[in-house]
């Protein structure tokens, strides 16, 4: 059976799109890539067709991790779609709450949670002049996606 995983920030050009790839090539190295349906979105749909941040992408392509995905806002049936859907920061996990509708599967997570060193907040690195940001947003989603799957696979 197929498990899907969402991820959504603000805009879906910086921190989601990176939670994305960087899940996408975990499961991949852990050869359990058709076991999930996964991809990314934002609350808001400014930036939909449009391809991540400039920086976000040169912060993946620096750890070879290919991302070819375009920004889209949420949609209801993705509450219906997906098992996990994973907020960045708390303002992402009360428009995913407010939006959800009464017979989502979802269950709904700040992707920090998973954290091992309890960085809850996915800080958003859109603001900022330089890539710091968007190396520590994907440290932060590489050490909570792999805790994420480490934990699932514990409860089998």
């Amino acid at each position: 059976m197929t498990k899907g995983a969402l991820f959504v920030c603000l805009g879906n050009i910086c921190r989601s799109p990176i939670a994305e790839a960087v899940f996408l090539h975990i499961i991949k190295e852990r050869g359990v890539s058709e076991e999930w349906k996964v991809d990314s979105a934002g609350l808001g749909g400014w930036h939909s067709g449009n391809m991540p941040d400039p920086r976000a992408r040169a912060t993946l392509a620096n750890h070879d991790i290919q991302y070819s995905n375009t920004a889209r806002q949420i949609e209801p049936e993705d509450y219906l779609e997906y098992d996990y859907i994973f907020g960045m920061d708390n303002n992402n996990i009360s428009g995913l709450k407010r939006d959800l509708p009464p017979n989502s599967k979802a269950k709904i997570f700040l992707l920090g949670d998973f954290d091992p060193q309890g960085e809850k907040i996915i800080r958003d690195p859109y603001y900022d002049t330089g890539s710091e940001g968007f190396e520590k947003c994907y440290q932060q989603c590489l050490r909570s996606c792999t805790a994420f799957l480490d934990s699932l696979a514990k409860e089998v």
